[in-house]
């Protein structure tokens, strides 16, 4: 067999797991920690470091290829899974999935994945092991057919071999001033993110995070090219229903206003509100996208919160409940299942946005930028992290490295035919 042995290695994610619960309830900064009692379940503090599990599978010729699981910043919020467990999730991979690995053909990606991630006990094994290990696979199909992650992607679901660059985009975590600067002077195509999750940052009827918005164009203007227009993309974590209220017609004249401060830009608008249930968020969210596509408006609405699965990513693609979908890496589980959701979003000319989370690791990132370029998707999350420097660096330069293999390819099968 292909695989003759797996290893696992504990490691460390590139940010910290928060609990998202305690501070929109008002937990208060005192330096780099929220000060307070946890409200999550799993969380025995409001900020704890972020963790990982590495999976190295062993290849017949000694080659060893790792993917790493971990969760979102936010677990065990909006229906996700809960605070990652090394020792849980250890314990689970030894038992169930390890003789599993021992026992696929790895250069056939799909079928192993199929095979693996088959449910456990009537249940669906933890979200992270199949990120994980889907990783590890598709780095094992690689290394077997000599080509690139990419071109894995590529051949199993029938895509043409890419030519473009996705856009990157980077978020700023709560170094929003410094960390703008560094994003526009680097011409980043999609900013800033901006960390919008409390009230002190929203302000009372939107004020502060308005100012926000109109200081991060003009200061587009200030200190980038002549030419620069990079779309604004804000994530304001639910405080726009939180502060204004659930009307949709509110929420959309308020997504209005903020474009309209900003008229050179396009502005892109996450979690605008939390309806509390995924099918109640569908159907407020497709009002407030009517409503906002009715007046000609050039805000778009994301989603994530209540948005998980791929089958959560289907049904709101389907019905129209947003403009952008963030494919939350983690949270969706196997990699095979983002390039299905990018696919899904453009069948129903819905913005797909290879996304995840700061806690992720450069294993990780990195192969987000194969099915991310692969499935040519409309933007890619800039990961891990929250510096800036170094998501970005990790992940253009994997795209740019990745679209050069890709050209020579390309070059080799025109010189053949």
């Amino acid at each position: 067999m292909q695989i003759k042995d797996v290893l696992l290695a504990p490691g460390n994610g590139a940010f910290f797991y928060d609990d998202q619960e305690a501070i929109r309830s008002g937990a208060t900064q005192d330096g780099f920690i929220y000060v307070g009692a946890p409200a999550t379940p799993g969380f025995k503090s409001i900020r704890v470091p972020a963790c990982s599990l590495g999976v190295g599978l062993v290849l017949a010729d000694d080659t060893v290829v790792w993917g790493d699981m971990m969760n979102v910043q936010y677990s065990g919020a909006g229906g996700r899974d809960p605070l990652f467990d090394t020792k849980q999730i250890t314990d689970l991979t030894s038992r169930v999935v390890v003789p599993q690995l021992l026992d696929v053909d790895a250069s056939r990606y799909l079928e192993s994945c199929a095979k693996i991630f088959e449910p456990c006990e009537h249940k669906r094994l933890p979200l992270a092991v199949e990120y994980g290990v889907s990783q590890a696979l598709l780095r094992a199909a690689a290394h077997l057919h000599r080509t690139t992650m990419a071109e894995i992607i590529c051949s199993e679901f029938d895509l043409p071999l890419p030519r473009h660059k996705v856009p990157i985009y980077c978020q700023s975590g709560d170094a929003r001033e410094v960390n703008v600067d560094k994003m526009i002077l680097r011409g980043v195509d999609v900013l800033p993110h901006g960390l919008i999750n409390s009230r002190q940052k929203f302000g009372v009827g939107g004020q502060t995070f308005m100012e926000f918005v109109k200081w991060v164009a003009n200061r587009s203007h200030q200190i980038g090219r002549p030419e620069y227009r990079p779309v604004l993309h804000f994530d304001v974590y639910g405080w726009i229903g939180q502060e204004i209220g659930l009307e949709p017609q509110h929420i959309a004249d308020f997504i209005c206003k903020v474009a309209d401060t900003v008229p050179d830009f396009t502005v892109n608008i996450e979690s605008p509100a939390d309806f509390g249930s995924t099918q109640a968020q569908i159907e407020n969210y497709a009002k407030i996208v009517s409503i906002l596509n009715n007046r000609g408006s050039c805000a778009r609405i994301v989603v994530d919160e209540r948005c998980n699965t791929l089958e959560d990513i289907r049904r709101f693609a389907e019905a129209r409940a947003t403009h952008v979908v963030q494919i939350k890496m983690p949270d969706v589980g196997s990699i095979a299942d983002t390039a299905r959701a990018v696919i899904i979003c453009k069948a129903n000319k819905v913005g797909a946005y290879v996304g995840g989370s700061c806690t992720e690791t450069d294993l990780s990132a990195q192969a987000s930028v194969h099915v991310s370029v692969a499935t040519q998707a409309d933007m890619m999350l800039a990961k891990p992290g929250m510096g800036v420097d170094e998501a970005f660096s990790i992940v253009g330069n994997e795209q740019n490295r990745l679209l050069a293999m890709l050209s020579r390819r390309r070059n080799q099968y025109e010189n053949v035919g």
